[in-house]
């Protein structure tokens, strides 16, 4: 199989059993699912609940229901992040409610994994999802130390190519490619951390 970077074929490829694919979407998502994971539980009191046992609960959860066949709309990146986004924060919302309920002494969590994900088939996120996409979003474009840059990153998350993010920066599009690959260390540093 020929190299390819596009989430959209490796989804493709899971679905097909390729476990390869599935590497694949770790490399690029996992960070990414430990950091909403850190700013969920950032609150909680206790701190027993760790964001990189919520993001492996949530990568694992995703990866048995796209197994599966329960996320058939499921074909590109923003479907996969959003996706991915719904299960790590109830993932987290569940670790805390859990470590709340044990402190009481007491009793396991009314909904279950699978219950869980039947409720993220839906295409709306809620409005608690909402907002914590936005809240890691601006957190992250004022990561970026430059207003060209925040400007790329508003453009690109609108849905725009290179070509059309050059001319509304007035650059070229070589530039903006750099530009993108400045946007991306930064954000996986930040990430990483």
């Amino acid at each position: 199989m020929p190299h390819d970077d596009s989430v959209s074929n490796w989804l493709s490829s899971i679905r097909a059993g390729d476990r390869a694919a599935v590497g694949n979407l770790w490399n690029r998502y996992f960070h990414r699912m430990m950091g909403l994971a850190r700013l969920k539980l950032r609150n909680a009191q206790g701190g027993a609940a760790d964001e990189e046992d919520v993001a492996l609960s949530a990568f694992d959860s995703f990866c048995q229901g796209i197994e599966l066949g329960q996320f058939p709309d499921l074909q590109n990146r923003d479907d996969l992040w959003r996706l991915l986004v719904c299960i790590t924060v109830r993932k987290a919302i569940n670790a805390v409610k859990l470590e709340a309920a044990q402190k009481r002494g007491g009793g396991e969590l009314t909904h279950t994994d699978d219950e869980i994900l039947q409720n993220l088939i839906s295409r709306e996120p809620s409005p608690v999802i909402t907002a914590a996409m936005n809240e890691e979003c601006l957190r992250l474009l004022d990561r970026l130390q430059d207003d060209s840059l925040r400007r790329l990153a508003l453009l690109k998350l609108d849905g725009h190519d290179n070509t059309v993010c050059a001319e509304h920066l007035n650059r070229t599009r070589v530039t903006v490619q750099r530009m993108l690959k400045l946007i991306q260390q930064t954000w996986q540093q930040e990430l990483a951390s």
